[in-house]
């Protein structure tokens, strides 16, 4: 889209820009975390005064930006660490957040989080903000690896004025890992649309949910919402049903997400078949239908190795559906062991099996568990806070500086 002459402030105004206000822009590598991650936020802000706009490389994705608002400006960057192009983006970065006369970037994930700040230290934009939402090392981490990774979270956070952290353990980690002074850090916290996510009215809007899908009423549906990647555990997922299908003739596998070709622990259908459980496994690829899905779900599994509070289990616990997840980073947040679901060891498809056993075996678990969670979506996951949290950084900020 062009962005020069009369055409372009034209284009501009339909896309939310305000003459005079602050220009923001959000940073992440790929448009569907702008979307699915960002996307109620950025609205919010530009609601409240702020001229916002997102940055990423370019996608599908974008059309959405645009029609509710938010202006995207394309800068292609690689998911994985690559350093030629990698050089390549922080530069074009710095060249883009330039042109856009920026008084606020924000960046979000390790990797765009490091070019992003990177690139607007040397834009010279006046406000840097992260957002923590995990980080690639874990605590069985390999020692040199580790210590990569810890390097540049402490390169990323030099360049920071202002650092959030969607966990509070994850906070903790950054300040025992030296990343930045427990002043230069704050609690965030992680939320979802409470609004969007209720539980089926009556048993029978549950039971039109699981049809629609191919599922018996006598079906027991174990959902898993993600990337088909190995870190999120799904091959311990599938091992976990080649064993329960012995117990429960009647399990299936509710698959949500796509292949990750991009990652090189991509999964694919003929891998959940070359498992023993192909037969088992209802594949919807990328849906925008969630609270559908969940409603067709009796258990929601989260067996990832790596979260950063992961939104699966906030939007399960909404609708109502108990969850098994792993006892990680992130994943303790949003779960509270016998409130909202069962916390098990990463990478252990064994106590894995048993806690989804243990729940599909009583239905009584499985309510009691539902209705703690749909408590604690309430008391706890409304995104609301986290949005009025952001403004109010935003502002302060904006004060400090002399900028407001």
């Amino acid at each position: 889209m062009a962005l020069d002459g009369q055409g372009a402030r034209a284009d501009k105004r339909r896309l939310g820009w305000r003459p005079g206000a602050v220009r923001v822009a959000h940073v992440c590598t790929i448009d569907l975390s702008l979307r699915y991650l960002l996307g109620n936020q950025l609205q919010h802000l530009q609601r409240v005064g702020f001229d916002v706009i997102g940055i990423s490389s370019p996608g599908p994705h974008v059309a959405w930006l645009e029609e509710h608002g938010i202006r995207h400006v394309p800068v292609p960057m690689q998911r994985a660490f690559t350093p030629l192009d990698d050089l390549r983006a922080v530069f074009d970065l710095a060249r883009v957040m330039k042109r856009e006369k920026l008084t606020i970037v924000h960046t979000h994930n390790a990797k765009p989080g490091l070019l992003g700040q990177l690139a607007a230290r040397l834009a010279g934009v006046p406000i840097v903000v992260n957002t923590i939402h995990g980080f690639y090392f874990q605590d069985d981490t390999p020692l040199l690896k580790r210590r990569f990774y810890v390097l540049l979270e402490q390169v990323a956070a030099s360049c920071s004025d202002d650092i959030l952290s969607q966990s509070k353990e994850d906070l903790e980690t950054a300040v025992r890992e030296h990343l930045c002074a427990r002043d230069d850090i704050e609690h965030l916290g992680n939320g979802i649309d409470v609004t969007r996510f209720e539980p089926a009215s009556t048993d029978a809007d549950g039971a039109r949910a699981r049809a629609s899908l191919g599922f018996a009423a006598d079906d027991l549906v174990v959902g898993f919402v993600g990337r088909l990647v190995e870190e999120k555990g799904v091959r311990e997922l599938w091992a976990a049903l080649r064993e329960l299908r012995k117990s429960f003739p009647r399990i299936k596998l509710l698959i949500v997400g796509e292949t990750d070709s991009h990652k090189g622990d991509a999964l694919t259908r003929d891998d959940a078949k070359a498992a023993g459980v192909g037969d088992l496994c209802v594949f919807t690829g990328w849906r925008d239908d969630l609270p559908g899905l969940y409603a067709a779900m009796d258990v929601c599994a989260l067996p990832s190795w790596r979260e950063g509070f992961p939104r699966v289990p906030m939007e399960a616990s909404a609708m109502g559906v108990p969850v098994v997840a792993t006892d990680i980073r992130g994943c303790r947040e949003a779960v509270e062991q016998g409130v909202n679901g069962i916390l098990v060891p990463a990478k252990d498809a064994g106590a894995l099996a048993r806690a989804l056993e243990a729940l599909l075996s009583s239905e009584e678990s499985r309510r009691r568990l539902g209705e703690g969670g749909r408590r604690l979506a309430r008391e706890r996951f409304d995104e609301r806070r986290i949005f009025a949290t952001v403004e109010r950084h935003y502002r302060e900020l904006l004060t400090t500086k002399g900028l407001a």
